[in-house]
């Protein structure tokens, strides 16, 4: 391939040729194989959970995730295998990209990624409203009641 492109460059007037994903990111894998060394197990079926795109709470995501894996009747030694293997398939969207640029062989333990996770997307954590923050909340000199009351 390289040949061929070498080929191309010396046409004059050809466009530079585009430089294509390097496909070995794909196989790459964020834990080394020595941390997961058992293949996932037959008896395994991946939970329906929704997946995570962002835009909502990722505790709740994580939290779903832990409780639907460790609720398939799996060895204790099996779940953080598991957890790991599979915890990219929970994910879409900017949560996916976020789980594909993990550098490879960066993770020993579920917990790891599960903690950079949550602080990566500590965006779509919703804050609970606090008495204090109601009472700043005022009606405006031309709004009307209704308005307000939506608004509130």
């Amino acid at each position: 391939m390289e040949t061929y492109n070498s080929k191309v460059d010396q046409i004059p007037g050809a466009p530079p040729i585009l430089k294509g994903l390097d496909s070995k990111t794909f196989v790459q894998k964020p834990f080394p194989s020595s941390v997961s060394p058992k293949p996932i197990p037959n008896k395994f079926c991946m939970p329906e959970i929704p997946k995570y795109n962002g835009t909502t709470d990722p505790n709740e995501h994580v939290t779903s995730y832990m409780c639907a894996i460790k609720g398939n009747d799996l060895e204790d030694d099996e779940i953080e295998y598991v957890l790991l293997k599979e915890f990219g398939e929970t994910l879409s969207k900017g949560a996916m990209i976020w789980y594909h640029n993990l550098p490879p062989i960066s993770i020993d333990s579920f917990g790891m990624p599960a903690d950079s996770f949550i602080k990566a997307h500590a965006g779509a954590i919703k804050v609970e409203t606090r008495k204090s923050d109601l009472s700043k909340v005022k009606r405006m000199d031309n709004e009307m009641l209704k308005e307000f009351v939506s608004r509130f």
